[in-house]
């Protein structure tokens, strides 16, 4: 117990002896503390009196720089100022000046006017007095003055008019025969006029027994199909196509020689190869045409028109191949307006195309001139190149230079020596005309006029028309014949119909 009771009073003894000197301790810190806390606030209170007096001085010299400044530039503006009064005092002085002399001046103008006035009041009178004195105005002394300067000088103006156009117009012609002959000198080609008749050579007589058939039924079979005439016994080792229409000969060549390589000869197959046949010369129209196109340089034609031009590779105009004739108008005017300085393309294109309406003027109403502007029209060819090609017969106005070009290429194409022959055309021309005669009655479905004009073959639609019509057409066609054309000798009119019955056994 009493044990406890020492320990509980050193505790406490303990307690109280620590609190004391914590005490103490913490009081000599305080103090400490407030002693730097002085000092700092000490030492701050001086530095902010230095900054002040820093500042002071600062702004104080900064203050008599802006006083400098401002004087400097007062005295600036006070010079300025007195310059400007100066220059406004010296403006003042030239106006002044200028008022003066634009009075002068307007003094001078008045006198000026005034004596203006008195000279021409005094020409008035002389001129009054010249024209009491020689009984004539001015007016018309100048006329006759003029009048008799032409009267003296009239004959030599005329004369060197006269000079100056005939050096001229020779000039002219000889720059033109110069172009012209360079042209044809340098485009030389050969004329071979297409005839009438085609040999296809035959050497087998057994061949040609097949040919004919029996009692003749393949050759006319054959003649039927194709429109042309064949001549079996006029030459020996061949068979004689004969027909004014050449693509009609192309037809009937290529097929016979498609049944002579079958070996198989019989209407059915004499039609069938017919049909082979203007497929096949379809396609070579397209060869020729492009071909055609392709050696002058033309690269860039529709097909169409290249079918249209190869069909020209078969027709003839006086004798001429019309395609052959157009390659040549073509390279003539491309060479001639090079040398003119004009567009040789425009005229190359004008003139390869400006017959290019005969390939359909034998289907289509209207001239080839008029077919030949719509086809280029219709195929999206230039306005330049039509221009060029509508003038070669002069039934159009000519629109520019190049068509010149083209009719005088198409003229000396045609006027060369052999180039053409007069009475083949005729003879074309009439046979042509008896095929559409017999064509514009209803009914028809083909014509041929074969052997050499003399016979005129028409081929009806048996359901339109009956045997009794067939032999009332056959004499109105003759009549028509008769009163339209002029022939030598007489045409037999034979009008066809044929009934064919076909059936399928399945």
């Amino acid at each position: 117990m009493e044990t406890a009771l020492l320990a509980v009073v050193f505790l406490a003894v303990g307690i109280a002896a620590g609190y004391v000197g914590r005490k103490f301790l913490v009081s000599k810190k305080l103090g400490s503390v407030e002693e730097q806390v002085g000092k700092r606030i000490a030492e701050a209170e001086t530095k902010s009196k230095e900054i002040v007096l820093d500042a002071k001085e600062k702004a104080a010299a900064f203050l008599a720089d802006a006083k400098n400044e401002e004087r400097d530039r007062r005295k600036e503006f006070d010079a300025l100022e007195a310059r400007l009064v100066s220059r406004e005092e010296l403006l003042d002085k030239r106006s002044g000046d200028v008022s003066k002399e634009e009075s002068s001046v307007r003094a001078r103008e008045d006198a000026l006017r005034t004596k203006e006035d008195g000279i021409l009041k005094k020409e008035s009178e002389v001129e009054h007095k010249i024209e009491v004195v020689a009984g004539l105005s001015v007016k018309e002394a100048q006329e006759q003055i003029l009048h008799r300067v032409k009267e003296e000088r009239a004959q030599d103006l005329a004369q060197t008019i006269q000079k100056i156009d005939r050096e001229n117009h020779e000039e002219i012609e000889k720059k033109s025969i110069g172009i012209i002959t360079t042209a044809l000198q340098r485009y030389a080609r050969s004329h071979v006029s297409d005839i009438t008749t085609t040999v296809f050579p035959i050497g087998d007589d057994d061949m040609k027994g097949k040919i004919i058939g029996r009692e003749g039924r393949n050759i006319r079979a054959l003649e039927r199909a194709t429109g042309v005439e064949f001549l079996v016994d006029e030459a020996p080792d061949g068979i004689i196509i004969s027909s004014f229409d050449p693509y009609r000969r192309e037809v009937a060549r290529l097929a016979l020689e498609k049944l002579v390589k079958d070996g198989r000869i019989q209407p059915a197959k004499i039609e069938e190869k017919v049909e082979e046949a203007r497929t096949e010369l379809v396609k070579r129209t397209q060869e020729i045409g492009d071909a055609a196109a392709q050696d002058l340089g033309i690269f860039d034609l529709p097909k169409e028109l290249l079918q249209l031009l190869g069909r020209l590779h078969f027709r003839t105009s006086f004798g001429q191949n019309v395609l052959t004739h157009s390659i040549e108008v073509a390279y003539l005017s491309e060479m001639m307006a090079r040398e003119l300085g004009l567009d040789a393309d425009v005229a190359k294109r004008g003139a390869l195309l400006h017959d290019i309406g005969k390939s359909i003027d034998h289907e289509v109403e209207g001239t080839h001139v008029e077919l030949g502007i719509k086809l280029l029209k219709k195929y999206n060819q230039s306005e330049k190149v039509i221009e060029a090609m509508q003038s070669h017969h002069e039934d159009y106005p000519y629109a520019r230079p190049e068509a010149y070009v083209v009719t005088a290429a198409d003229v000396l194409s045609a006027a060369r020596p052999g180039a053409r022959r007069g009475t083949i055309e005729n003879y074309i021309k009439r046979l042509g005309d008896l095929e559409k005669i017999a064509t514009s009655f209803p009914g028809v479905k083909t014509a041929y006029a074969i052997s050499a004009g003399r016979e005129l073959r028409v081929f009806v639609v048996p359901e339109k028309i009956d045997d009794f019509r067939a032999l009332e057409m056959a004499r109105e066609i003759a009549d028509r014949v008769q009163s339209e054309l002029k022939y030598p000798g007489e045409i037999k009119v034979n009008v066809i119909r044929e009934m064919r019955a076909v059936e399928y056994a399945r």
